[in-house]
């Protein structure tokens, strides 16, 4: 089935990462629009998981598998090897313990696609320097003191995450303020400074 559906830029990214027909849990899906498009476009078994009622209630009226349940703590119930693809989009910043989630999404799935809003970014950076305050943008839409976003990281914070950890990057992905993506492997310290997103696929070594 080919409904031409259009998606955000970052979630289109992460899509085109996903070979068809692939078993996915999206961690996090939200409304469904990336579980969607990955049922309809690429005939992915997909499942979700999501820890807004309203977000399961939008899944669900898509007719999709969406379950309501906390990442933190829900993700246990999951056996291992059970996706060949998990996702966790724009939610690793707002979890309490970030490298144990990519762990759970690790032993869940045999590759994980995690992706974040930069907090190396320029414009962070700037306005931080210049102001004295943290910044307030369309990637970074709230205030500190009412934001869910609890572990602000940058690409080299995530990869230096990885390396730690003993995971494997196989692609890296920085989107920049006008949605062109460039690989962060070719130039990390500009990936860093301009991506004002970043989409990583990885797997266990």
């Amino acid at each position: 089935m080919n409904t031409n559906k259009s998606i955000r830029v970052d979630l289109q990214v992460i899509a085109d990462l996903i070979e068809p027909g692939s078993r996915v849990l999206d961690v996090g899906c939200g409304d469904g629009q990336l579980l969607e498009y990955l049922v309809e476009e690429k005939n992915v078994h997909g499942r979700g998981l999501e820890i807004s009622q309203e977000g399961v209630n939008q899944c669900v009226a898509k007719g999709l598998s969406v379950v309501q349940g906390d990442a933190e703590e829900d993700l246990g119930y999951y056996p291992d090897d059970a996706f060949d693809f998990v996702i966790l989009s724009q939610t690793l910043q707002a979890t309490h313990h970030p490298n144990q989630i990519v762990q759970d999404l690790l032993r869940l799935g045999k590759r994980a696609i995690v992706s974040f809003p930069n907090f190396g970014h320029w414009r962070v950076r700037s306005y931080l320097f210049f102001n004295g305050r943290m910044p307030v943008n369309k990637t970074l839409p709230y205030q500190w003191y009412n934001s869910p976003n609890m572990h602000f990281c940058t690409i080299k914070d995530f990869i230096h995450m990885c390396d730690e950890m003993n995971v494997t990057i196989e692609r890296s992905i920085a989107l920049d303020a006008s949605g062109q993506a460039h690989r962060v492997r070719t130039n990390l310290f500009f990936a860093n400074l301009l991506g004002e997103q970043a989409v990583f696929l990885i797997h266990k070594n």
